[in-house]
């Protein structure tokens, strides 16, 4: 392999330098914005709300009009089944990361905060973003164990509580979740659906899909719901620039722990997901493509998410200390995931996988 090629043919790729651009900018850009006033508190807040009950259901459910074959298919029920996996091995050993620290309290926030990142409203406009409709379907797979465990694990632990009937609802009555299995379900049973003669948009060829493709067979209605999907990264971006805009950089940054706890999460937990799935790729155990890897990657490199920040809030469970380890990890996903888009990058031209 030749480094200096795979480097060149890295930071050559348009697709990949252009993505990562308009994500440092437009968050650039909605921080900005909220330091000068034109954004006021309650615009993250409002964007978030946006994005999470429109846009990224939109997006989720685009995501598996495409044709479905066996590979794919494979690769996503390997998606599914690790997104299980890597949620139970963090759980066993993310409190490992954190024995030098003498507070039990301290220690069990950590390793919950350390564990669940903001998969949906950071990871998936930056997945979409760079691998298109297949990087998001392999994106919200992923997410359903990423959301069992969540609702469920992260609650019973923050809260000292037994699981409730608001966390059930939450955890499969939201938007994004029901259409992700709304999707889902139509794209693995569309061989078996009857079929409907159309043009392909991408291809314009004529071709044969189920009758609920409307990719194919209602353009009309499939249009809105793109132009829905398109809101999701900028509307993210800027939320996520603004949310930055309201928080003290010098009381965060005084913080050590947040800076320990910032290495663990962009870090050693997509490393960590890494070395993994390598393993389970050279064993053939359990393997997945490029698009894949790099999708559970930059999923696992995202910052604090804003469920476990409010479990922390709510349930008073070392809330400062979050708050100022949720604003030192977005700026430090910001800066590690294009890093990481980089390695996986080069990994692909080594062609690894």
């Amino acid at each position: 392999m030749n480094l200096a090629k795979v480097l060149q043919k890295t930071f050559t790729n348009m697709d990949i330098i252009s993505a990562i651009s308009s994500t440092l900018l437009i968050i650039l850009l909605g921080f900005i914005l909220r330091k000068k006033g034109i954004f006021d508190g309650k615009f993250g807040k409002m964007m978030t709300k946006v994005v999470l009950s429109v846009s990224l259901p939109a997006l989720a459910f685009n995501s598996f009009m495409v044709p479905i074959d066996e590979k794919t298919l494979q690769h996503g029920i390997n998606v599914l089944i690790f997104g299980i996996i890597i949620y139970i091995v963090l759980i066993l050993v993310t409190p490992l990361l954190y024995l030098n620290y003498s507070d039990r309290d301290k220690r069990t926030v950590l390793s919950v905060l350390t564990t669940f990142g903001s998969t949906t409203f950071f990871g998936i406009p930056i997945v979409s973003a760079i691998y298109g409709p297949k990087g998001t379907m392999y994106a919200s797979i992923f997410n359903i164990g990423y959301r069992i465990f969540l609702y469920s694990y992260a609650y019973i632990v923050m809260s000292g509580l037994k699981m409730d009937k608001k966390n059930v609802k939450q955890m499969f009555l939201n938007p994004v979740v029901l259409a992700t299995f709304l999707g889902l379900i139509l794209w693995i049973i569309q061989p078996y659906m009857p079929q409907i003669g159309g043009i392909d948009p991408t291809t314009k060829a004529a071709v044969n899909v189920a009758f609920y493709r409307i990719d194919v067979t209602a353009p009309w209605l499939f249009k809105p719901l793109t132009y829905l999907a398109s809101l999701s990264s900028p509307l993210a971006w800027l939320a996520i620039g603004s949310t930055l805009g309201e928080i003290s950089i010098k009381d965060a940054a005084r913080n050590k722990t947040s800076w320990y706890y910032t290495f663990m999460k962009t870090v050693i937990v997509p490393l960590i997901t890494f070395v993994l799935l390598f393993v389970l790729k050279i064993t053939n155990i359990m393997p997945v493509d490029l698009v894949a890897l790099a999708t559970m990657i930059i999923m696992m490199a995202t910052p604090t998410a804003a469920v476990v920040s409010s479990y922390a809030i709510g349930f008073d469970r070392e809330a400062v200390m979050t708050s100022n380890a949720s604003f030192l990890s977005t700026l430090g996903a910001v800066i590690m995931i294009p890093i990481w888009i980089v390695i996986i990058s080069i990994v692909g031209s080594a062609g690894i996988f």
